[in-house]
């Protein structure tokens, strides 16, 4: 190892406040230290494992403190790395320094910068430290989305937590066109052009941790809104055992995934965890006998072992068209990322009755919904009862905090939609620090399954109608309603969260009434 950079601090000017006792980002980073949070009068530092020990002499001489040393895996230094310097320095206190000035533009329209990892980044140019403060911030809390959007009176950035959006930030209406130009750059965009929306991507890295930002502009009255998705590439890894699927539904997906040739359809609106699921079927299957082809738009997550093809309709690269490309590269198992035309729904029924594992998704309520709107694609009922494995539909909902939940007694309107019996003890959110405030941490996947046996195959090859193949599908397995009420039950979620996502046709009227 070099010998350490000096970390000897600049003398701040006398009227300035004493600088925050602290270790710098980039040598924290480089030569495997950071500071924990303190215990008492004591610092602690953590050494990431096969560090050079001399390092501590210079931290020593940095802090001008005595501070115990604690030994970490790698992992777990990554961890706390990207805990402790994600936050440093807030958006909102960012943005209070953001001003436009002649020069601002120009700054802009540089080149990208060539730093890798966003905390690193010792960027001047205020638009670019408010940018990647909010993206940081954001990322440390678990947020799925970004929104930018602008109006007549201020710019506001909205952050969507456990499905729910809520403001983050104000900014005044003339910072838009810097922020959003700034994104532009950063996505590779065309910064010229605000008529038309425009997509692209950010790869960045945070405090070791990778993330990938798929940026979404929109001409709007105000100006362009942009919204910026982040997927944390750490989810994918998520297997089967992680998904929070249990009883039938595991049960079937799991057999489905064993047939040899079929088709398996996973169904839910959007944002409900749907490509989470069929990756976690694709790293069970992909121990390396099988040739696993996937046609994505987009491609959210790398898998090592599988190929994956992107969907770009400007060169005619449609789900059907490269669903009959890949079928020419001798695969094992096919995955489309959405059955969303009769073309692509044949092409996906031949290749499965062509010896082919085929994984997808469409866009229905629930899982008998997903046959219905396979006949509405004019897909052969006969086609479609010999081929069709398995359905799963699922939704997610938020995860009451376990610090704060607080036990109530389900009153009357609740005990009758969710089918309680009056006085059943029930959780509501409270909220704490450790949830924010919010009453929930995290979100929790609800299932139903289908299994198509013998019965099922009978009622599509003749047409049976929806309650037909529910009461058969759900005689002795949970539908989505049921799954939901259990959470209830378990204190894993609250009653409104349940009443979200139940369905609510003849049969679970029946249940609900039935008590």
């Amino acid at each position: 190892m070099a010998d350490p950079v000096s970390l000897v601090p600049v003398e701040s000017a006398p009227a300035m406040p004493p600088r925050p006792i602290d270790i710098p980002y980039a040598f924290a980073r480089k030569n495997g230290v950071v500071l924990l949070p303190q215990e008492g009068d004591r610092l602690i530092i953590a050494v990431r494992e096969g560090s050079d020990p001399r390092v501590l002499l210079e931290v020593r001489r940095h802090l001008a403190r005595s501070f115990d040393v604690r030994f970490v895996e790698p992992a777990e230094f990554d961890r706390h790395l990207s805990n402790h310097y994600a936050m440093e320095g807030s958006a909102a206190a960012m943005a209070g320094s953001l001003e436009v000035g002649a020069d601002e533009l120009d700054i802009l329209a540089a080149d990208i910068p060539t730093a890798d990892d966003l905390l690193d980044s010792a960027d001047d140019a205020p638009a670019i430290r408010l940018i990647n403060g909010i993206i940081a911030e954001a990322a440390r809390q678990g947020v799925s989305d970004i929104h930018i959007e602008p109006y007549e009176t201020g710019l506001i950035v909205r952050m969507r937590v456990d499905g729910v959006l809520r403001e983050t930030l104000r900014m005044p209406p003339h910072v838009a066109p810097v922020v959003v130009s700034r994104i532009k750059v950063m996505a590779r965009l065309d910064i010229a052009e605000r008529r038309v929306p425009q997509d692209g991507r950010i790869g960045l890295t945070l405090g070791g941790k990778l993330l990938d930002v798929r940026v979404s502009t929109l001409p709007s009255r105000a100006g362009e809104r942009v919204v910026l998705r982040i997927l944390d590439k750490e989810n994918a890894g998520m297997n089967l055992d992680l998904l929070g699927m249990t009883g039938a539904p595991d049960r079937i997906f799991r057999e489905g995934l064993s047939e040899p040739n079929g088709i398996i359809l996973v169904t839910g609106p959007t944002g409900s965890g749907k490509t989470t699921t069929l990756y976690a079927g694709l790293r069970q299957l992909n121990d390396g006998s099988r040739n696993i082809l996937t046609v994505e738009d987009p491609v959210e997550y790398a898998i090592e072992g599988v190929g994956q093809t992107q969907v770009n309709a400007k060169v005619g690269l449609t789900f059907a068209a490269g669903l009959r490309a890949i079928l020419r590269q001798d695969p094992d198992v096919v995955m489309v990322g959405e059955i969303r035309d009769r073309e692509t729904a044949e092409i996906a029924v031949q290749a499965s009755l062509t010896g082919h594992l085929v994984l997808s998704t469409v866009h229905t309520n629930d899982a008998v919904g997903a046959i219905t709107r396979m006949r509405d694609m004019r897909v052969e009922p006969f086609l479609l009862a010999s081929t069709l494995r398995a359905v799963i539909a699922q939704r997610l909902v938020r995860r009451l905090c376990q610090h704060c939940r607080e036990p109530v007694q389900a009153d009357k309107s609740a005990s009758a939609l969710l089918g309680f019996d009056p006085g059943t003890i029930i959780y509501k959110a409270r909220g704490c620090e450790e949830c924010s405030g919010s009453g929930y941490k995290g979100r929790i996947g609800v299932f139903e399954a289908i299994r198509v046996d013998d019965t099922i195959r009978r009622l599509i090859n003749d047409g049976g109608d929806e309650s037909l193949i529910a009461r058969h599908a759900f005689l002795n397995a949970p539908n989505l309603g049921s799954a939901a009420r259990a959470l209830v039950r378990d204190g894993q979620t609250t009653a409104e969260e349940a009443i979200r996502v139940s369905r609510r046709d003849a049969t679970e009227v029946e249940t609900i009434a039935d008590g």
